[in-house]
This record gives C-alpha cells, sequence and structure tokens, in this order.
C-alpha cells in the first residue's frame, strides 16, 4: 500500500510563490503517472498537473506558464513549484500517484495541503 504525504502549502500573497512536495512510501510495482490535483470550495476536483513514467507532463489551461511539475517515480516523490499564485488558485492541493500493483491498476492520493492566495 503506498502512502502519500503532502507539504509546502500555505499562506500567499497574490503574485507570490510556493513549492508543493509529495513524498511516497510502500511498495508499487510501477508507477504511470504521478501529480497534483485540487479542489477549491464548492467545486470538483480538478487536475493541475502530472507527470508520466516517461516525462510527459500535462498541465491545466489556468496554470500554464506559471506552474511546473517535476517528478521522481523512482523515489515516488513530486513537486509543484507554483508561481504568479492568484487567488483563484486557493484550493486543497491533493498529490496523485496512479500505479500498478499485482497487475491492477491502483490510485493513491495524499490527504491534501491548503494553499490560500490573499488578495
Amino acid at each position: 500500500q503506498v502512502q502519500l504525504v503532502e507539504s509546502g502549502g500555505g499562506l500567499v500573497q497574490s503574485g507570490g510563490s510556493l513549492r508543493l512536495s509529495c513524498a511516497g512510501s510502500g511498495f508499487i510495482a510501477s508507477i504511470n503517472e504521478m501529480g497534483w490535483y485540487r479542489q477549491g470550495a464548492e467545486k470538483q476536483r480538478e487536475l493541475v498537473a502530472s507527470v508520466t513514467r516517461g516525462g510527459s507532463v500535462e498541465y491545466a489551461d489556468s496554470v500554464k506558464g506559471r506552474f511546473i511539475i517535476s517528478g521522481d517515480h523512482r523515489k515516488k516523490s513530486v513537486v509543484l513549484q507554483m508561481n504568479a499564485l492568484k487567488p483563484e488558485d486557493t484550493a486543497v492541493y491533493y498529490c496523485n500517484l496512479v500505479g500498478v500493483n499485482r497487475r491492477r491498476t491502483r490510485n493513491f492520493w495524499g490527504q491534501g495541503t491548503q494553499v490560500t492566495v490573499s488578495s
């Protein structure tokens, strides 16, 4: 069973930066993808950014040019550098890992870390 622990959230002023880190532990046979999702108040959880085992990255349109994702699948870790933050980036951010164990695709989530951007 994989456990994911996020860190780095907090309160920042509009235009500021934050760096979110996610560290995973436990056994997983192979990792397909790691990424970050977020859920704002009264909103559905949405993809922020992800990186595949092959190094392909995907970003939500709303964060392109501002956020950078980097991952080390061997270490089960992923980092999200968030720049030029806006109040609409306020949300709980969740680390996500998609991998394979016992020939089954498994989806793991962290407990979430709050990011609040003040105007």
